[in-house]
């Protein structure tokens, strides 16, 4: 049970009030902001991280069990038994949320003021940042469903407004809207999952509906894990609601950067594992996360084998390593501790990456075809450094963070089932490989890019924020190895295991042989010339994969086209029964007025004439009455 907040935690608020109040100023404060805006935005990123660091270490001096603290804001809701407050929990679990989110989201602030420098709405790109940033806070501090569910919705406004920051270009403004309608369908999961709470639990608080559940009819606690999982699907890119994610790259970089890292696709892993009580429950809906995270990481890869462009390289690596988390987090409390662990040094190594690839493309006049690129290693030596520590972190190098975090997902899947491990390998062999084709296309080889392009190293104030995330991506797997497990305990479940820093079982070492052979491959098919254009391919896994997997396709078929007769039928029954039946009324109560109405004609004569009817009417009445 979370104890009552005392001290600073008081004011753990202040997370999400700074932003938002930054947020207000620069919208609110037109043209005369435009100057000092984007240190003002800065500022409200890296307010909120000094908030959540003084929390931090607040919690690191108390009792585990003092450590989760609800901070109550108001009342809200009352309504028959439901009593339910707007109010805060900080915990183990919410406090490495909010270090994540405000940590690396303030280096992407830093970076992003040299990235928009020539942005003339750069004061209102830092607004739209610091709503994310506060979005994702009340997403990952709330006490219940409800207020997550107002940040929940709050992360998908930000994400649109966002994706379509360039709105002017159309493909944007689809991207904006696509993400945006995806992303309802998930909602409607978590919002349908919410009214059950309330109708079988009488409440939508976290404690409260953990301790229900096990009174609850398994049907009822099946039906919530699976809403809960499409839930998470929507925001966090999962097969089969992923076709957002590789349009959102329509965005500014630093955009994609804090989507992919620290925001919006780590919302579903967090709603997964803080509703772990609830899964445990249910294995047919905890199978079904698994089943979900396999199938996205292996999905994710094959995009990412297949693109040219650099930004959805990376995308396609933010939906299979998410993929990775999702499995984790299906297998129980040991995989979901191993979730959050891979998800805190994912934020740190991907960020890393996407940056880097927004550095490339600074000095490449904004171009993202890896086929224009090659031997900027040379020109960009610290884009080159920092992005390749990267590289190795994913690819789980030791002793790189991913090494460790990522290998103990694969040990808790094999584990799990021997599926499950198979295919968790295969996936990191084929991360291996296209992740050696970007840096191989990128940073090695001849240069191919235009006459007209002068590639060149990005400003301080962009390589800076790079080169601490490189070193967070070199060294947080081997300083979170043991503690984040007994951190995480509580909010989890999960029961930690000590492990030694070089321990690396079997299915570590196979890992490490499916790395190489997946490098060796990409280095043997991309060490030669590259041509500058996009061959054809009749190869079709590559086409497929080019094509997003044809999601776009599927969906058009299905839900457009195909769905459209369905909506017609539906539009239909409505004009009739619906539309129709008010219609009806309506002409019902025209025509009786207008009866009604021919009596009133102004005529004394015609009125005393109805009175003499009327009067012999009743008469008629009474005396039949008093005759029977």
């Amino acid at each position: 049970m979370p104890v009552e907040a005392t001290g600073l935690f008081e004011y753990a608020w202040l997370m999400i009030a700074i932003p938002l109040v930054v947020a207000a100023v620069l919208l609110l404060g037109g043209r005369v902001t435009n100057s000092w805006g984007h240190w003002l935005g800065v500022l409200g990123a890296v307010g909120s991280f000094a908030v959540a660091l003084a929390l931090f270490i607040q919690m690191l001096g108390a009792e585990v069990s003092d450590r989760a603290v609800q901070v109550p804001l108001f009342d809200w809701i009352q309504v028959g038994t439901m009593d339910l407050s707007a109010a805060l929990l900080v915990d183990q679990l919410s406090i490495l949320f909010a270090l994540l989110v405000t940590g690396v989201g303030s280096l992407i602030f830093v970076y992003s003021v040299g990235y928009m420098a020539t942005d003339p709405n750069r004061r209102r790109f830092f607004a739209f940042m610091n709503i994310f940033i506060a979005a994702m806070l009340t997403l990952v501090l709330a006490d219940n469903y409800a207020v997550l569910f107002i940040g929940w919705e709050g992360v998908g406004l930000a994400s649109y407004l966002l994706i379509g920051y360039w709105q002017q270009r159309r493909s944007a403004a689809l991207a904006a809207k696509k993400a945006f309608v995806v992303n309802r369908i998930g909602d409607l999961g978590l919002l349908v999952a919410m009214f059950i709470m309330v109708a079988m639990m009488g409440s939508l608080n976290f404690t409260e509906v953990n301790q229900a559940a096990g009174g609850v009819g398994a049907g009822w606690v099946t039906a919530i894990g699976f809403l809960l999982l499409l839930a998470a699907c929507g925001k966090s890119a999962q097969v089969p609601l992923q076709s957002w994610l590789l349009d959102a790259m329509e965005g500014p970089t630093p955009v994609s950067a804090l989507i992919h890292a620290a925001t919006m696709v780590t919302a579903g892993v967090y709603l997964v594992v803080r509703s772990h009580i609830l899964f445990e429950l249910t294995p047919s809906a905890s199978l079904a996360v698994c089943v979900v995270g396999v199938v996205t990481l292996l999905a994710g890869a094959w995009i990412g084998s297949t693109k040219d462009d650099i930004k959805k390289v990376l995308a396609g690596s933010t939906m299979s390593q998410i993929g990775y988390m999702m499995l984790a987090a299906g297998i129980g409390p040991a995989g979901g501790a191993f979730a959050i662990f891979h998800l805190f040094t994912h934020g740190f190594f991907k960020a890393n990456m996407f940056l880097g690839a927004g550095s490339v493309m600074h000095g490449m006049n904004d171009d993202v075809n890896m086929r224009h690129f090659g031997g900027l290693r040379n020109v960009m030596p610290w884009t080159f450094i920092t992005f390749g520590i990267g590289y190795l972190a994913i690819i789980g190098i030791p002793p790189l963070s991913g090494f460790y975090s990522k290998d103990h997902i694969i040990v808790a899947a094999w584990e799990r089932g021997v599926a499950f491990g198979v295919l968790a390998l295969l996936g990191a062999g084929i991360t291996a490989f296209y992740m050696t084709r970007l840096m191989m296309m990128t940073f090695f080889g001849q240069k191919r890019w235009a006459p007209d392009v002068h590639p060149h190293e990005s400003p301080a104030i962009m390589v800076v924020p790079l080169v601490i995330l490189a070193l967070g991506s070199a060294a947080l797997g081997m300083l979170l190895n043991n503690s984040i497990q007994t951190w995480l305990a509580p909010p989890t479940g999960h029961e930690p295991h000590a492990y030694r820093l070089w321990e690396i079982p079997w299915q570590g070492w196979v890992t490490l042989v499916l790395v190489l052979v997946g490098v060796g491959i990409a280095y043997l098919m991309y060490r030669g010339e590259i041509s500058y254009e996009q061959p054809r391919t009749k190869n079709p896994i590559v086409y497929i994969g080019r094509n997003d997997l044809l999601a776009d396709q599927f969906n058009d078929a299905v839900f457009v086209r195909g769905g459209g007769k369905l909506v017609d039928g539906f539009q239909a029954i409505d004009d009739l029964l619906i539309d129709g039946g008010v219609r009806s009324t309506t002409t019902l109560a025209t025509s009786v007025g207008g009866a009604f109405s021919r009596l009133q004609n102004g005529y004394e004569r015609s009125y005393g004439l109805w009175m003499v009817v009327g009067a012999i009417l009743l008469s008629a009445v009474l005396i039949l009455g008093r005759l029977g």
